[in-house]
């Protein structure tokens, strides 16, 4: 089958003839039909310090996805051949106290879709069956190729109650741009999106957010005296990673004020823990999805109409891969779908 393989130790992905994945009793087998590049798969194609230390070579790569069922294990009962679906890419040991309790987002010993073991950038990919998510086979395909960013944009944007609060995100990527529309429907009052790119800034207010921030041109204060604001943010969701964009969310939250954080850092950020003691601030790191909550969260968000169609602006097929990722690089995009077939 042709894939899309890190298969040397530098820059770069290969598109390659690879044997198809084997499945085991309680495997399924997806025909992969669309997927969708992730900021992760371009710190892949980089090869940066993160990549290097985390990634084995050569492998299959990518984890975001929709396909059909084209086979199933001998004792998997729950999927069919042709179930439209997506799958959880955080794969569990089923075996730890977290797992147990049903709390499987929070297992330490996860291995990643398309980071730990081979992935979805391929024409056929093989899952354990308890990380497969049956689709409604209506939906929109590029919706539901791009289900796990959106799973995170769902998870960070409802850790809070949002209904009648002023909520600031910090970073317009994808996801950020996501969690706007998902906090505009939850019943969000005030929305403020913060960003320095342009394009992106725009697509959070085709999301809905009642203001787009180009921080090199304008402050948080200015926004919030436009908007008649004079007790801070509400909610903070911090999408972004960049350490002055998580400072100027400090500084600007109500007192009592509640962070989600789903940015990740590059490097350690300084930050003046005095601000959060005394304004009694409360910051919850989020990671990925909560399995399957989010996963059903979702499916309802966009059954009653919920419509992040915006969000994905540029379309390829796997043979042009490279210039997905070229799109990517610049920054002048939303989600890419690469097609399988």
């Amino acid at each position: 089958m042709k894939a899309l393989v890190k298969s040397r130790a530098e820059a770069g992905l290969w598109m390659e003839n690879v044997p198809e994945p084997e499945i085991g009793p309680n495997d399924v087998l997806i025909r992969v039909d669309r997927t969708g590049i992730c900021g992760t798969d371009l710190h892949i194609w980089k090869w940066d310090d993160w990549a290097r230390k985390t990634i084995p070579v050569p492998m299959v790569v990518g984890h975001e996805f929709v396909g059909e069922v084209a086979e199933v294990g001998a004792n998997v009962n729950d999927f069919k051949a042709g179930d439209l679906v997506s799958g959880e890419g955080h794969i569990t040991c089923g075996r730890c106290r977290h797992c147990l309790a049903g709390q499987r987002h929070l297992c330490p010993h996860t291995r990643g879709l398309g980071v730990n073991r081979p992935g979805a950038f391929a024409e056929y990919l093989s899952m354990p069956a308890g990380n497969v998510w049956k689709h409604n086979p209506k939906i929109d395909r590029d919706v539901a190729s791009i289900f796990d960013p959106f799973g995170n944009a769902v998870h960070t944007a409802l850790s809070f109650p949002v209904l009648g609060e002023d909520v600031l995100i910090t970073g317009a990527g994808p996801i950020g741009v996501m969690a706007v529309a998902i906090v505009r429907r939850a019943g969000a009052r005030f929305i403020v999106v913060t960003d320095v790119n342009p394009f992106r800034l725009e697509l959070a207010k085709k999301m809905g957010a009642t203001v787009a921030l180009d921080v090199r041109t304008q402050k948080l204060a200015d926004a919030q005296k436009q908007l008649g604001m004079i007790e801070g943010f509400d909610i903070g969701l911090e999408m972004s990673g960049n350490p002055q964009g998580f400072r100027d969310m400090l500084a600007n939250m109500a007192h009592g004020g509640r962070i989600a954080m789903l940015g990740i850092p590059e490097k350690e950020i300084a930050i003046d823990w005095n601000v959060v003691v005394f304004n009694m601030l409360t910051i919850r790191g989020i990671y990925g999805r909560e399995m399957f909550e989010t996963w059903y969260k979702m499916s309802v968000l966009v059954q009653t109409g919920l419509d992040i169609t915006p969000v994905i602006t540029h379309r390829f097929g796997c043979d042009e891969f490279a210039k997905g990722f070229d799109v990517m690089k610049t920054g002048q995009s939303g989600k890419v779908i690469l097609s399988w077939k």
